[in-house]
């Protein structure tokens, strides 16, 4: 029914992703180990407290999700991507009703039962369903009535998880929209079109929003020396823990400001710990192991015979860079902060068994192209 495809129907997946896939995995669990270890002993008397909630509600629902996607043949997405889509929308509008969870001020989780973010869903849902629809009509693609309804499920996404808010994955999503976008052949008008209006709107949300958190960040991110206790404390606490890493670190669960000092050790600043424990080499090594994911996941778009695939292939692989570049940029202050977490590496459950599952998205790919 969902065309489940036997061994016989493709070739082997592609196996330096699978590798890496895995690699970066584990690494993220085993980091995750240490950053949380002090604060769950704190706050739940059990060192292990985040660790196996994250395999549990992560890796497990991952590991299905991966099996699933990697065995459903990539095709059959567009049977139902569009309702998936529209239901994926419904759960944002969800979030702000009796059903929605807000926590530290913000409305990005629903409870069904269950509590998950619908803006992870997203990474898949969005994704899908524009490269379905850039690899279908040429000339309505190409014309203004496309592009007027390119931006408007843009825009429509964009308000929806603004209002939440959850400006850094609008940044994500809108960033791998337009590179989907240019490389399905758009005129490049279009794409300069909706940067420009992407600009301005953004423009127009900062000087609505003078007193906001996306403006704080931005003047703690040119001028760090001001508001050292309050909105530049996190990215200056960032930098001490990655300047003392130095070349090799301090040690695997020796990290001194990951207790006290550092706010959401296991979150957005994760990377802070691994650069502090396991120093530059340790950061450089994760990098890489990135950069080769993401590099071997573009390569395997240029080399793909259906477009559906290719763009399927580009969205995925653009997503995953730019949440990468986001997170270590902002964390290392090459960036204003943003709050996004290191894919597969972070804590929170929804985002792994997410990432997991667009992982075998791009193995079924890989196996049928």
């Amino acid at each position: 029914m969902l065309g489940i495809k036997n061994s016989n129907s493709g070739h082997k997946p592609d196996f330096l992703l699978v590798v890496f896939i895995f690699i970066i995995i584990a690494f993220g669990l085993v980091m995750l180990a240490s950053a949380s270890s002090d604060v769950a002993k704190i706050e739940f008397g059990n060192s292990y407290f985040y660790l196996s909630h994250q395999l549990l509600y992560g890796l497990i629902p991952g590991l299905i999700g991966f099996f699933l996607a990697s065995n459903i043949y990539y095709q059959n997405y567009k049977k139902f991507i569009i309702p998936f889509f529209i239901l994926n929308i419904i759960c944002l509008v969800l979030v702000f009703s009796p059903l929605g969870v807000t926590s530290g001020g913000a409305s990005r989780w629903l409870n069904l039962g269950f509590v998950f973010q619908p803006s992870e869903f997203l990474k898949i849902s969005f994704i899908v369903y524009l490269a379905a629809w850039m690899s279908g009509n040429e000339k309505r693609k190409n014309s203004w009535g496309g592009f007027l309804l390119f931006f408007a499920i843009c825009g429509l996404v964009s308000i929806l998880l603004i209002l939440q808010p959850a400006t850094s994955i609008v940044a994500i999503l809108m960033l791998s929209a337009l590179i989907m976008y240019f490389v399905s052949g758009a005129r490049i008008s279009y794409i300069l079109t909706t940067m420009t209006l992407a600009a301005v709107l953004f423009a127009g949300l900062l000087y609505l929003t003078p007193n906001s958190y996306r403006t704080q960040r931005i003047m703690s991110f040119i001028d760090p020396s001001q508001n050292v206790l309050s909105s530049s404390y996190h990215i200056n606490q960032s930098l001490i823990a990655i300047g003392s890493g130095n070349i090799f670190g301090v040690g695997y669960g020796e990290s001194t400001t990951k207790i006290h000092y550092l706010p959401e050790p296991i979150g957005d600043s994760i990377f802070a710990v691994i650069a502090e424990e396991l120093g530059f080499v340790g950061s450089v090594a994760l990098i890489l192991c990135f950069l080769i994911l993401i590099t071997r996941i573009f390569i395997l778009a240029k080399r793909s015979r259906d477009h559906f695939a290719q763009l399927i292939l580009v969205g995925f692989g653009s997503l995953i860079g730019i949440q990468v570049f986001i997170n270590i940029g902002a964390i290392s202050g090459l960036i204003p902060l943003t709050g996004m977490p290191l894919p597969f590496i972070s804590y929170g459950g929804t985002a792994l068994a997410v990432f997991m599952t667009i992982s075998g998205i791009i193995i079924n790919i890989t196996k049928h192209n």
